[in-house]
């Protein structure tokens, strides 16, 4: 399936398990499914919830920083993918 970067990984908070993301390029929006892929990452999984500020959101633009829930370990830098049908 084709992909294409749609941001990186800011941070990480290992409690919550919460990747920090800088969108770089077009939209994200609930349900999409993305690839995120570094030195030592590689993983997909389906957004199930965003929160910009602790408020939760269905869509980010390019420029918003957002939190998303992940099921491993991301680090900073790693790239994020867009898997598009």
């Amino acid at each position: 399936m084709p992909e294409e970067q749609v941001a990186v990984i800011v941070k990480f908070f290992a409690k919550p398990s919460v990747a920090a993301l800088e969108v770089t390029n077009g939209t994200i929006k609930k349900g999409d499914i993305l690839r995120y892929k570094g030195h030592t990452t590689d993983f997909t999984e389906e957004i199930s919830t965003m929160e910009i500020d602790n408020q939760v959101v269905d869509e980010v633009k390019v420029g918003d920083l957002v939190g998303v829930k992940v099921k491993e370990r991301v680090r900073e830098n790693d790239k994020v993918y867009k898997v598009v049908e």
